[in-house]
């Protein structure tokens, strides 16, 4: 990338500067120098825009997926399979802008802050305005997209929402939660902790030590990890090695983000004291002997603040595999419903690919799925 060939000040100027304060208009009524640039919203979050040779005015906006709460802050990989995205965006004529976000975790509703910061910051300080802004998020960043246009119709004007949460929130906290107290239920003993009690020396050993252990307790006893998948709706591919890796994949999330869910949420998010579990071979000794957990009253409400209404003021696509681990394939049926029921099925399109994996999609299903966003 070129990123020395915008001035740094452009970007700074754009996002309201390093201290939030304000600036100096930058090159108001003049179309932005090809090339990227780097900067720093009022936020905090790192922001990187990138604009083309020969702008065609519209402008692509990149919501990253989630990252690993302690991890540092950084902005998202520009590189996908050897291939730039910055560089693959601007060469079809858009402009291109990402951001990391202020903080990593559970950061939706922060991170919706930050694409609207670097929006509306592109908006007004670089000229001309864009002639349409489509946001693309993949993951987390897939419920970002679908949240950010829903909110901020008047900065954004349709998403692709990729292999995201956006059909029901708390069933995807349930879904990692439900990962965890059924693998201790069919394998007990094999991590510390509980499902809602993560001791720090999980997430410290989890690499080289409770990692390695779940996968090998898993692969030593295929029909015991083929019931905790079928029970918890995890697609898994063929052959016990990979089942079990996908397992402990999904069991990740539990480690890791349970602790900065809770504390984002005010409380324990997690129920499932009336759930009842199907698909094991003894459902009945399943669901008397799985832990049961209350979920506090007040986390449980707060998941509704991640929920999308369906109501589209704009144009959505989604894109999603059909063996999706990680993020089910059920948020699919469950968003149209919602937009169904708000009476907005025109503006949607739904994408599926019939593969297993988290966001395994190729470069010309994703390039055709933007297409249908952005139109040829």
């Amino acid at each position: 990338m070129r990123r020395a060939l915008v001035p740094l000040l452009l970007l700074l100027a754009a996002c309201g500067g390093d201290d939030g304060g304000p600036s100096a208009p930058v090159d108001q009524g003049s179309p932005p120098e090809a090339g990227c640039s780097q900067g720093t919203l009022a936020s905090g979050a790192l922001a990187l825009i990138c604009f083309p040779e020969t702008w065609n005015g519209k402008l692509v906006i990149y919501a990253h997926g989630y990252v690993e709460p302690s991890a540092p802050v950084a902005l998202p990989a520009d590189e996908v399979g050897g291939i730039s995205i910055s560089n693959a965006v601007t060469g079809y004529g858009y402009a291109y802008a990402t951001t990391s976000y202020r903080a990593n975790g559970l950061v939706v509703l922060p991170a919706i802050e930050d694409v609207t910061q670097l929006v509306q910051g592109v908006r007004d300080r670089v000229k001309p305005d864009p002639t349409a802004t489509l946001l693309v998020g993949f993951s987390e960043g897939g419920l970002v997209a679908a949240l950010t246009l829903e909110r901020h119709p008047e900065l954004i004007d349709g998403a692709l929402a990729a292999c995201g949460p956006i059909g029901d929130f708390s069933r995807q906290i349930d879904y990692f939660g439900d990962a965890r107290v059924l693998f201790d239920y069919f394998f007990p003993g094999v991590l510390p902790g509980t499902a809602v009690d993560i001791p720090p020396e999980l997430r410290s050993g989890w690499t080289n030590g409770y990692e390695p252990a779940v996968v090998a307790a898993l692969t030593n006893n295929p029909a015991r990890a083929a019931e905790l998948a079928a029970v918890a709706g995890i697609p898994v591919p063929g052959g016990a090695v990979a089942a079990a890796e996908t397992i402990a994949q999904v069991l990740w999330y539990n480690v890791f983000a349970t602790d900065d869910a809770q504390e984002r949420l005010g409380g324990q998010p997690y129920a499932n004291v009336d759930r009842q579990y199907a698909g094991s071979s003894d459902d009945a000794a399943l669901n008397a002997g799985v832990t049961r957990y209350t979920a506090d009253a007040s986390a449980r409400a707060a998941l509704g603040r991640y929920d999308a209404t369906g109501d589209l003021p704009g144009p959505v696509v989604t894109l999603h595999t059909t063996g999706d681990p990680e993020v089910p394939f059920f948020h699919e049926a469950l968003y149209h419903d919602k937009v169904n029921a708000a009476g907005r099925l025109d503006r949607l399109e739904q994408r599926s690919v019939d593969r297993l994996g988290h966001c395994t999609f190729t470069a010309p299903e994703l390039f055709d799925a933007f297409l249908a966003l952005a139109g040829p």
